[in-house]
């Protein structure tokens, strides 16, 4: 599996990247930090960027040594193992705790794995280039967008899910897994990229050959320039974000 990969904060940064990328032979995981608004308490010492390294070491060890679990119970596992680094330290029933996105791919001798927990999509595009969307999109879907609202209904039944403080939450992924032969090239984003599609409309066929032709840089380049240009009330959320790409390539099996 060939991988190309840009990682790269928002212009307005202040602090370090949120996002990561963890990577190896025969998987990808991408990850995005919430960042939590100004003033908000979240009953924890450590940063977003903390638990994202945290959950980005912890899911890359049983990966890289070869783990057949599914990819739910390796994310599992790797939040019960994250919370307990600063259990004893932070209040984790606090629901501004530090959280994440996840977009997860596996790739096996037959099939592809992939989990996707958050507004953090997977593209997967097939040889005779039909593409198929692995979204979770239960984060747009909520009845409104208040602080308040979005706090009540973080990691609980009816709202949306993230990778925070409970093991729970790896079992309310999208998760599920296509055949080898069918998968020419996977994409795996998170929103500070996927917005060329989901905000700026343009289609994700296009948003595909954009990485297999220039590259994950120039993806992350044109966002920049649309968000910049972008006027005041035409977009929900914040104008820059951190901008994660990543193309895989299939390698034809010999």
């Amino acid at each position: 599996m060939d991988i190309w990969s840009v990682c790269e904060p928002a212009p307005d940064r202040v602090g370090p990247n949120e996002d990561l990328v963890v990577s190896g032979p025969d998987f990808v995981v991408v990850l995005d930090g919430a960042t939590a608004p100004k003033g908000i308490e979240s009953g924890c010492v450590h940063s977003v960027a903390w638990l994202v390294a945290r959950l980005g070491t912890q899911l890359a060890l049983p990966l890289l040594g070869r783990s057949e679990a599914p990819l739910a119970d390796l994310l599992a596992d790797a939040i019960t193992a994250a919370r307990g680094e600063h259990a004893d330290t932070c209040d984790l029933a606090n629901p501004d705790s530090p959280s994440s996105t996840v977009a997860m791919v596996r790739v096996g001798d037959e099939q592809v794995e992939h989990l996707v927990l958050a507004d953090s999509p997977i593209v997967l595009r097939a040889p005779d280039r039909q593409v198929t969307v692995v979204a979770d999109n239960r984060v747009d879907l909520l009845p409104e967008y208040t602080f308040e609202a979005v706090r009540r209904l973080r990691n609980q039944p009816g709202g949306f899910w993230v990778a925070s403080t409970e093991p729970k939450a790896a079992y309310e992924a999208v998760a599920g897994t296509t055949e080898r032969t069918a998968i020419e090239l996977i994409a795996l984003l998170t929103d500070g990229a996927s917005r060329y599609s989901e905000r700026y409309g343009h289609p994700w066929e296009d948003l595909v050959d954009t990485l297999a032709t220039a590259g994950p840089q120039t993806l992350i380049d044109k966002v920049r320039r649309y968000d910049a240009d972008a006027p005041a009330g035409t977009f929900r959320g914040k104008r820059h974000d951190d901008a994660t790409a990543v193309l895989c390539r299939l390698l034809r099996r010999r």
